[in-house]
């Protein structure tokens, strides 16, 4: 395994246990993955569509091709021109595997339409069921610890670090102090 994948599972393994540690905020995760997926689903669902329109309109061209054809059929036997209507059989026939493949992929793209649609519903509910959740885990009353443990999380992120970062500066004063009684540990000695 490299650095990076060792990385990457630390990180998610922390993740987990802060999620873990602040029920809230899974649910606020939980909802924001609800809603990608919904967003997902309504999207499947325009590329269904726009999808099954076009297969239809392949389907109307194809149905006029083997008409056309039908008639050239037709034609050639009542012109007993034995050396066409064997051919234009052959490419009516074709047109009709054709016409019946294309038929297939519209009824599998109607299909397809309406288990997304249904899977969209499903995730709307399972996501107002968080939303609901989420609203009566907002009317509990904090602790402190968990106010301390996520106070972060909602905030408008800034750079940390920087000049003028009350907290950076508290733990700089600190850890100068400590390596200060460090040096004089050491000097006593």
């Amino acid at each position: 395994m490299s650095l990076f994948d060792d990385l990457s599972k630390f990180l998610e393994t922390r993740l987990d246990e802060f999620l873990r540690a602040n029920p809230h905020l899974e649910l606020r995760a939980l909802e924001d993955q609800l809603r990608g997926q919904e967003e997902d689903a309504i999207r499947l669902v325009g590329d269904l569509k726009r999808r099954e329109k076009q297969l239809e309109d392949s389907i109307l061209e194809t149905a006029k091709d083997i008409q056309q054809w039908h008639g050239r059929v037709e034609k050639a036997k009542a012109a007993n021109r034995q050396d066409l209507v064997g051919p234009a059989q052959e490419r009516e026939a074709a047109l009709l595997r054709q016409g019946n493949h294309l038929w297939g992929q519209m009824k599998s793209a109607k299909d397809r339409i309406e288990q997304t649609k249904q899977l969209r519903e499903q995730v709307k509910d399972k996501r107002q069921e968080v939303k609901t959740k989420i609203a009566q885990a907002a009317t509990i009353p904090k602790t402190k610890t968990t106010d301390w443990g996520t106070a972060g999380w909602n905030q408008i992120p800034y750079g940390f670090n920087q000049p003028g970062d009350p907290l950076d500066e508290s733990f700089r004063r600190w850890e100068a102090e400590e390596e200060l009684k460090e040096l004089k540990r050491e000097m006593e000695r």
